[in-house]
């Protein structure tokens, strides 16, 4: 069965003009979109996304970040969806994430690392529903739905 995952362009890789190249990533990998969303993160929004870090130093500098342009917010949907995204994401810290990956490709620090992805199902599952409405993801079939499981 397919899993779920959440996946959001930071302000950085928005403003890099490299929206397409991370969607264009998943697509090919047979991950499949379900659901989309560009906006501006309000604080209150952005404090709850990274609240398993609000005890941290440096939780405020995280949501000045994340506020500070426009995000992109994606759902995708393939077999073993999390593992799969946080794969092709590659290793948080840019420097030490491997050529190939979206941040060892693009990436230039930790916190400016292009991309968040949910790093388990229950992640994926809190985060999908802080971001989307259940009617605000589709379910569809693919052509190739039968060549990618």
């Amino acid at each position: 069965m397919a899993e779920r995952t959440f996946v959001m362009i930071k302000p950085d890789g928005v403003g890099r003009r490299l929206v397409g190249e991370c969607i264009k990533r998943f697509e090919q990998k047979g991950m499949k979109l379900v659901g989309l969303k560009l906006q501006i993160l309000g604080e209150d929004v952005a404090k709850a996304h990274y609240d398993e870090h609000k005890e941290r130093p440096f939780f405020g500098d995280l949501v000045s970040f994340i506020t500070s342009g426009p995000t992109v917010q994606m759902v995708w949907e393939g077999p073993d969806a999390v593992a799969q995204v946080r794969k092709m994401n590659g290793a948080t810290d840019c420097k030490k994430a491997d050529m190939g990956t979206i941040r060892g490709d693009f990436g230039m620090s930790l916190q400016n690392n292009m991309i968040h992805a949910s790093d388990s199902v229950e992640t994926a599952v809190r985060e999908i529903a802080l971001y989307f409405n259940e009617n605000e993801l589709w379910s569809y079939a693919m052509p190739d739905d039968g060549w990618l499981q």
